[in-house]
């Protein structure tokens, strides 16, 4: 069994403390970052691992985790990465067919190793690149030099051909399992595969060649007679001199490769003299910056937060930054209210702005607040119970935090503001919302935790409440003192961070879009989660069980037209199906096999008229309606009400999105979504449902930004949209406009709005890209003021890093110039789609806030429900129809001034699908 650097942490610390008199020798750990990044790339799906923004991150995260793994069980005093620059090397200028055969990077693979790169420079770790030569020629040097130092050195490479470095104090940690295990490669180890020295293995690695760098090895000669002739003439140069003593067809074989054989000798020898511009001495490892380090992970959006603490846990300021001095101005003064404490506190706290931090609990539509925290700026601050608040103490508190004028700061506002009326406790006055402001001011970013802003806009960790093992600890009055000090302390926090985004938000030009939108949106929008919307659980349920039906018949198909049992969920079992015993087409080949996702099935159905893909997709189909259905059931709360919860600070464009459950993945197109719709229903004490919603609002937007006649004309024409513009684009009367004409010209247009490109437009119209890019041509040329506005907000973002939607909502773009095409690209596609979708987001809110405006001004008892895609959905009070209909289109089509007037439709009925329109 191999050896493994995970199983050999006592061997390691032995090692550890080599040297005269048993003194410990400094220990230099070496890795080739290239080897090991593509290892992590193939070890690693990158379908699991891509940010919002379509950047792959799989080698990055797998790397990482190796390192972590790494510098934990070898505890190296100095550190030190080597990447290849490229392929163009002493090697290949000797040999120009030197790695020729290796195939094209993959796509997924590039910009990867940059973005390793800044990871390594927020950890401080130096790293190696140098023109004409590998990265194992730079690790060659750097062993040489740190051995003859007196070093221990470690190498953690992929490249066997490390092996002739290894010595007594020199080992190579090679990877045998992806990125999780490590073989230790020590002399002897080397003996016991090879049967050879470290010395010698060049030479045999030169007889053997290597197919992975195009070295050829010699017709018959394998590892074996390669290993016997190198034991039997000592040397490779011995085995060169004496080349007529070896016998045989081999022997025949090695005279006629001489030749080459010598060539892979020269090329397989790393070169150990690489003129480098820091030594051995200047590798010690230094502590992190950890703020650089998590704005590299956020920005990367890698949230795992073992991967975060392996990687902080061997920061070699570790111990320096868990015992550094409280920041400047950060000293609390904090008390743990009992009884009587809270009113006196606050008259004389009350009046300035106060950070407030909780810890509550939701589900299902009710909660409750266990733990209360507030801090001034000053150094006070305050922890309670609710439960243990006398009645003056209960009267203060909810006349605070209603108090309109008395200024609050809160991370997440929403949930505060959704929960306390459990308690009686309105608020209002909240001028703050910390994560609301990071997402205005950052909008790309996926993670808005209080204790990442913390580190990045303050240089302040937010250590855990208690020491023992970052968990919080109850029971002990030592343990609760502790946890009332941490909500404290973040109360401190989200204060200060919201005196920090103060200044960032009006740098940005955020300030008025955080008031006058986000805040008051907020407020909204967790009044419609306490409300939720009925549900027919019958309904409901009937559903579930057809579509569990559904998908049991669609077993058996299966199990028919493959002619026996096999699990559907199983893609091994599957590709062994359609490919090995159907014999189906091709698709694409992974790292685990021929793809058999969506696409891949949807393409061998119109490829073939075997049945099995078909019955696939729509078992495929028929089991995703059915979760999202059992999932709908077990989200009923005891009200017979669901109460989604609506999320601001998810989609980087400014759109809402919902979870638990989530709304926006029920078709609306089919006949199944429908039904699943027909189970949401009007409430007891209300007469109906209505929806109100925007027609073809990005097109709209579009046309405002881009000012194209033609395209304005198309919508004040009062025709159908798409085939207005399908007739100038094909150049045919309106009338002969058929159906496919229109959905390429819908497709297209709506595709620019999310700026699609040729090769997407073609594969989602199914057509070649040449006829996508001609008919993307032919549409810029009867709309040129189209073409022209996607341009200029290409080259403007380019121009000052960002884009902006009407209201000044910014996303910026630094991958704009980025010298890596694959993100460049991505953040153009971006570039086109953010102003567009961005305003439209702004619409929607506008008109959300003015319905309910509108609504509470006019004292009807209707009100607001759901927020979906474009959609409202309301709940109407008997008698109010007409009212809130009438209300509900003025300022729906008064939310913004468009060139391309708003357009509202709406519809009323007992169920959320009978008021569709």
């Amino acid at each position: 069994m191999a050896e493994t650097a995970s199983k050999k942490k006592s061997e390691t610390a032995a090692t550890k403390a080599g040297g005269a008199g048993g003194e410990r020798r400094p220990r230099l750990l070496l890795m080739d970052g290239h080897s090991l990044a593509y290892r992590a790339f193939f070890a690693l799906p990158a379908e699991n691992f891509t940010t919002a923004t379509g950047q792959p991150t799989n080698a990055i995260y797998g790397f990482a985790s190796m390192l972590a793994n790494t510098l934990r069980d070898e505890a190296p005093t100095h550190f030190a990465v080597a990447f290849d620059v490229s392929r163009k090397t002493w090697r290949s200028q000797e040999f120009p067919d030197y790695k020729a055969n290796r195939s094209k990077t993959p796509d997924e693979f590039k910009g990867q190793v940059e973005l390793i790169g800044e990871m390594l420079d927020a950890m401080h770790a130096v790293r190696f690149a140098v023109d004409g030569f590998e990265a194992d020629d730079v690790i060659a040097t750097l062993a040489t030099q740190a051995e003859a130092a007196g070093f221990e050195v470690l190498i953690v490479t992929g490249d066997r051909d490390s092996f002739q470095l290894i010595s007594d104090h020199v080992t190579v940690l090679y990877p045998t399992k992806g990125v999780s295990e490590l073989t230790r490669f020590t002399p002897e180890k080397v003996f016991e595969k090879y049967g050879l020295t470290p010395a010698q293995y060049p030479d045999f690695a030169a007889l053997r060649g290597d197919p992975s760098d195009n070295l050829p090895g010699i017709p018959g000669v394998g590892e074996k007679t390669a290993a016997k002739w190198i034991n039997q003439f000592g040397s490779f140069a011995d085995l060169v001199e004496r080349a007529e003593e070896v016998k045989g067809k081999a022997g025949q074989n090695f005279r006629d490769h001489l030749e080459s054989v010598k060539l892979n000798r020269r090329l397989t020898e790393m070169v150990r003299d690489v003129e480098l511009p820091r030594t051995v001495a200047d590798l010690e490892r230094a502590p992190y910056d950890r703020t650089a380090l998590a704005m590299v992970l956020d920005t990367l959006e890698i949230r795992n937060p073992s991967l975060r603490e392996r990687l902080l846990a061997v920061d070699p300021g570790a111990e320096e930054a868990e015992q550094a001095p409280a920041e400047p101005g950060v000293e609390l003064d904090g008390v743990v209210l009992g009884a009587g404490e809270l009113a006196p506190w606050l008259a004389e706290h009350g009046k300035a702005v106060l950070g407030v931090a909780t810890v509550d609990t939701w589900q299902l539509g009710s909660g409750t607040v266990t733990e209360v925290a507030l801090a001034a700026a000053g150094g006070a601050a305050a922890w309670f119970d609710p439960a243990s608040v006398d009645e003056a103490d209960e009267n203060a508190f909810a006349a605070w935090i209603a108090d309109p004028t008395k200024p609050k700061v809160l991370h997440n506002a929403k949930a505060v503001m959704r929960v306390f009326p459990e308690h009686g406790w309105a608020v209002d006055g909240v001028t703050m919302d910390t994560a609301l402001a990071a997402y205005l001011v950052k909008p790309g970013r996926r993670s808005f935790a209080l204790d990442a802003l913390s580190l990045e806009y303050l240089g302040r960790e937010l250590a855990p409440a208690s020491a023992a093992d970052g968990q919080l600890a109850f029971g002990t009055e030592e343990d609760d003192r502790a946890e009332a000090d941490h909500l404290m302390s973040q109360a401190r926090t989200i204060l200060d961070l919201g005196t920090a985004f103060g200044e960032k938000l009006r740098e940005v030009g955020a300030s008025d879009l955080l008031k006058d939108v986000e805040l008051p949106t907020s407020t909204l929008l967790a009044s419609l989660e306490r409300h939720g919307i009925a549900a027919d659980r019958a309904h409901l349920e009937a559903m579930e069980q057809q579509f569990a039906g559904a998908v049991q018949q669609a077993v058996k198909e299966a199990h028919a037209a493959a002619g026996h049992e096999f699990n559907l969920g199983s893609p091994k079992q599957l590709q062994e199906v359609l490919f090995g015993e159907l014999n189906l087409p091709k698709t694409k080949k992974t790292k685990t096999g021929y793809t058999t996702d969506a696409d891949a099935l949807a393409w061998l159905a119109a490829q073939t008229e075997n049945e099995l893909p078909v019955i696939m997709l729509r078992h495929r189909e028929q089991a995703k309606l059915r979760v999202t259905v059992e999932g709908l059931i077990k989200s009923i709360a005891v009200d017979g009400r669901i109460h989604t919860t609506f999320n601001q600070t998810v989609a980087a464009t400014g759109r809402l999105s919902s979870t638990e459950p989530n709304l926006q993945n029920i078709p609306v197109r089919t006949d199944e979504g429908r039904a699943i719709r027909r189970g949401f229903v009007v409430g007891e004490g209300f007469e109906s449902l209505m929806t109100a919603d925007y027609s073809q609002i990005e097109l709209r937007v579009m046309a405002h930004l881009s000012e194209d006649e033609g395209l304005l004309e198309a919508f004040t024409s009062g025709e159908d949209l798409h085939t207005t513009v399908a007739s100038q684009v094909f150049s045919v009367d309106r009338s002969k406009v058929d159906a496919e004409m229109r959905r390429k010209i819908k497709a297209m247009s709506y595709g620019l709005a999310y700026g699609l490109s040729a090769f997407g437009l073609s594969q989602q119209l199914n057509i070649d890209a040449g006829e996508a890019r001609s008919l993307m041509d032919t549409y810029f040329e009867r709309f040129g003021g189209v073409r022209d506005y996607l341009r200029r907000a290409v080259d403007e973002a380019r121009a000052t890093g960002y884009t902006e939607t009407m209201l000044g909502r910014r996303r910026y773009l630094p991958d704009l110039n980025s010298d890596n095409r694959q993100r460049r690209e991505m953040a153009e596609r971006m570039a086109l789609n953010a102003p567009i979708q961005g305003t439209a987001a702004d619409i929607v809110k506008i008109a959300m806030l003015n319905v309910h405006r509108a609504l509470t001004e006019a004292k009807l008892d209707s009100r607001m429900l759901l927020q979906v895609h474009d959609e409202i959905v309301l709940e109407i009070a008997p008698g109010e129809r007409a009212k809130v209909e009438e209300l509900v289109r003025r300022e729906m089509a008064g939310a913004v001034a468009l060139r391309a007037p708003l357009d509202v439709s709406v519809g009323v009925g007992a169920d959320w699908e009978s008021a569709a329109h």
